[in-house]
């Protein structure tokens, strides 16, 4: 059976097709995209064209390019409390792959956990600190087990059946690479092991890792978004 992840994604071949056939839209779109932001003047219109603009730059593997325009964003969308954005935009600086990608990464899970963000982007920025993590650590199946925990809590219920199928594969590939894990019955007891059914407990050991990621070097005031954050989300 296929891995629901890799559905999502095109093969190399598949990939190039719709490169080849959307590349002039793409460029077209950027190029009005620049034009625009050459005419505002407004903070908010002008970090999320910015925003637009370097994951386009990204499509187009311009890494350096998506970099200068991703300068500052995170700040100009958290003082306008968009939190979606803000995650988005770490992540895209993660993508960018400079010295700060991992402390990026690492916010961009805070953001995408503390608030209400879009589950499929929730699942993206998690799914990305799977791949960062080594498989001997527990802190991928943490990572995997907060992606399904966001579904059950998120998703809209036409999403939830297939966002549950992406989360359960995720935790399926790091429970074989970190145990070895090949079926059901194993799989519970590892799960049971891990306390990954126990939201309490693992939502503080994703917390700790995220910690760990990103050190002293957060972006924003996180103490002063926790004390903002209505007490029943606390």
């Amino acid at each position: 059976m296929p891995d629901p992840l890799d559905t999502l994604k095109l093969s190399d071949a598949e990939r190039s097709l719709a490169d080849d056939a959307s590349y002039a839209d793409r460029q077209a779109q950027l190029d009005v995209m620049l034009a625009s932001l050459e005419a505002t003047d407004d903070p908010l219109e002008s970090a999320t064209l910015k925003l637009q603009i370097a994951g386009l730059q990204l499509d187009f593997d311009e890494k350096q390019k998506a970099t200068d325009h991703l300068q500052g964003l995170v700040a100009v969308f958290i003082e306008h409390s968009d939190f979606e954005r803000a995650a988005m935009a770490c992540q895209f600086i993660y993508l960018c792959e400079n010295d700060d990608a991992i402390c990026a990464i690492g916010q961009a899970a805070w953001l995408a956990i503390t608030y209400p963000v879009d589950p499929n982007l929730t699942i993206s920025i998690l799914d990305h600190i799977v791949d960062e993590t080594p498989d001997e650590s527990d802190g991928a199946a943490v990572a995997a087990a907060t992606a399904h925990y966001v579904v059950d809590m998120r998703a809209p219920d036409q999403q939830r059946e297939h966002l549950h199928h992406v989360t359960g594969s995720m935790l399926a590939r790091v429970a074989k690479r970190h145990s070895h894990i090949e079926d059901q019955q194993h799989f519970e007891l590892w799960a049971r092991t891990l306390e990954l059914d126990e939201p309490d407990k693992f939502l503080v050991r994703m917390r700790n890792v995220i910690d760990v990621m990103v050190q002293q070097d957060w972006w924003f005031d996180r103490d002063k978004l926790r004390n903002e954050l209505p007490q029943e989300d606390e």
